[in-house]
C-alpha cells in the first residue's frame, strides 16, 4: 500500500510517500521533503491548505504514483488511545479535547487531517500516536504523587513521547541481535530526548511525563527540576505563560551553552569551551542517570540503544554517555563509535555486558506500516 505520511510542525509540514509492500527499503521510499511557510499572522489551518495545495502539485508530477492512504503522526493520545486508528468525527474530537496536554501539537494535527480529507476526501486516514507505545506502563510508575482531587480535565499521569520511534527501535534491535522478545533501554535523543525502559517489548517506564517537558536535558527544555521553582519564578512576578516560554523554550542546552544544536556544542567542548562542556557533561551525566536506573528496571537489557539526530551522530556524546556506565559493566569501542558506517550497527567493545547499538530512528517508516496494517484488517 502506498501510505502518505503527514507531519506538520510550527513553520512546516514533512511528508513521505511509502510503498509498503516493497521489500527493498530504498524502494519503499517514493517521495519525501518538506513544505515551509513563514512565520505570519495566518491560522494554522490556513497555512497548512496552501502547503497541501503545493504538495498536491508535487504528487501530481509525471512519474509519480498517487497515495493510497494517510498516515498522521499525533503527539498526544491520552488515555483514550492504545493503538493507531482510523479517523472518524469521534476520534478528531477525542484528538481536540487531549489538545491542553499537547497545546503545540495536537491543534495542528486536527487541522493537518482537515486539510487532507478536502484534498484527498476518498482515501483513508488514520492516526498513529506518540504515546501509545507507553499505555503499557504500570500505575505505580506512572503516577504522580499527588491528591486524586487534583485532577483536572485529564488523568495527571505519565503518558511518555517518542513511542513511535521507540517501538520501531526496539523491532530493528531485536532483528538485529535476533532476539524474539527485547528487553532493552533506548535512548531517543534529538532537539527533543528522552528514554524508555523496555522489557519484553513492553514500554515499563519513560522520562518524559505528562507533557514532552520532564526527563532529560534538551535543545531548549529543562527535563527534571524541583517544582518549586516555578513557584518561585511565579511569585518573582512571571506570568504562568512565561513560566511555559522558559522551560520549554529557553532552557536546557541553549541556556546552558547558548545554542541548541549538539553539532555547535560538542565542537566547542573539544575547544575547551567552558559552557559547552558544562551542557555536555550535564547531559550526558542526566542521561547516565536514567540508563542505570531503566537497567535496573529491565533486569538484565539486550542492549542499549541509541536512536534520534544526536544518538545516531554525536560519537562525542555517546562516548561521554557511556563513560559513566562503567560500573554496569559497559564500554565503548572507540573505532566503531566514530565509525560513518550507516544503519543499524554495534559500538560496545568485546568485553561490554551488554551491547550498546545505534539504531536509524524511522518514524516515517513506522507509521506507514501501522497505517497499511490497519487498512488491511479493517472491512
Amino acid at each position: 500500500m502506498r501510505v502518505l505520511v503527514l507531519n506538520p510542525g510550527s513553520s512546516s509540514l514533512k511528508y513521505h510517500l511509502h510503498d509498503t509492500a516493497a521489500t527493498n527499503p530504498a524502494a519503499a521510499l517514493l517521495a519525501s521533503g518538506q513544505v515551509d511557510w513563514p512565520p505570519d499572522e495566518r491560522s494554522s489551518a490556513t497555512r497548512l491548505h496552501a502547503a497541501f495545495e503545493e504538495l498536491n502539485e508535487t504528487l501530481k508530477n509525471p512519474g509519480s504514483t498517487p497515495p493510497e492512504a494517510i498516515g498522521h503522526r499525533v503527539v498526544h493520545g491520552g488515555e483514550q488511545f492504545s493503538t493507531p486508528v482510523r479517523i472518524t468525527a469521534e476520534v478528531i474530537s477525542a484528538i481536540e479535547g487531549l489538545s491542553p496536554l499537547a497545546p503545540l501539537h495536537n491543534p495542528a494535527s486536527i487541522a493537518c487531517i482537515a486539510a487532507a480529507a478536502q484534498h484527498w476526501p476518498a482515501l483513508p486516514q488514520v492516526a498513529v500516536f506518540d504515546t501509545a507505545f507507553h499505555r503499557s506502563i504500570p500505575d505505580f510508575a506512572a503516577r504522580y504523587a499527588i491528591p486524586e482531587d487534583a485532577y483536572l480535565a485529564h488523568p495527571l499521569r505519565r503518558y511518555g513521547f517518542h513511542g513511535i520511534s521507540v517501538e520501531m527501535a526496539c523491532r530493528d534491535t531485536a532483528a538485529f541481535l535476533g532476539v524474539a522478545s527485547l528487553s532493552a533501554v533506548v535512548a531517543h535523543i534529538g532537539n527533543g530526548a528522552s528514554v524508555t525502559a523496555v522489557r519484553q517489548g513492553l514500554s515499563v517506564d519513560t522520562s518524559m511525563g505528562i507533557t514532552p517537558l520532564e526527563g532529560l536535558i534538551m535543545g531548549t527544555r529543562s527535563g527534571d527540576l524541583d517544582p518549586s521553582i516555578v513557584l518561585l519564578m511565579q511569585s518573582g512576578g512571571a506570568t504562568a505563560a512565561e513560566v511555559d516560554d522558559i522551560l520549554n523554550h529557553r532552557s536546557g542546552l541553549l541556556a546552558l551553552a547558548g545554542t541548541a544544536d549538539m553539532r555547535e556544542i560538542g565542537a566547542a567542548a573539544l575547544h575547551g569551551k567552558p559552557d559547552a562542556i558544562l551542557a555536555l557533561d550535564m547531559a550526558a551525566y542526566r542521561l547516565a542517570k536514567y540508563v542505570a536506573a531503566y537497567s535496573m528496571v529491565v533486569g538484565r537489557p539486550d542492549a542499549l540503544v541509541f536512536t534520534g539526530g544526536v544518538g545516531e551522530n554525536s560519537s562525542l556524546f555517546r562516548d561521554r554517555v557511556v563513560a559513566w556506565l562503567g560500573p554496569l559493566g559497559l564500554w565503548l569501542d572507540e573505532d566503531l563509535n566514530t565509525s560513518a558506517q550507516e544503519g543499524t550497527r554495534k559500538i560496545s567493545a568485546m568485553g561490554s555486558a551488554f551491547p550498546v547499538l545505534v539504531v536509524p530512528s524511522d518514524e516515517e517508516r513506522a507509521i506507514a506500516e501501522s497505517t497499511a496494517a490497519l487498512l488491511a484488517m479493517a472491512p
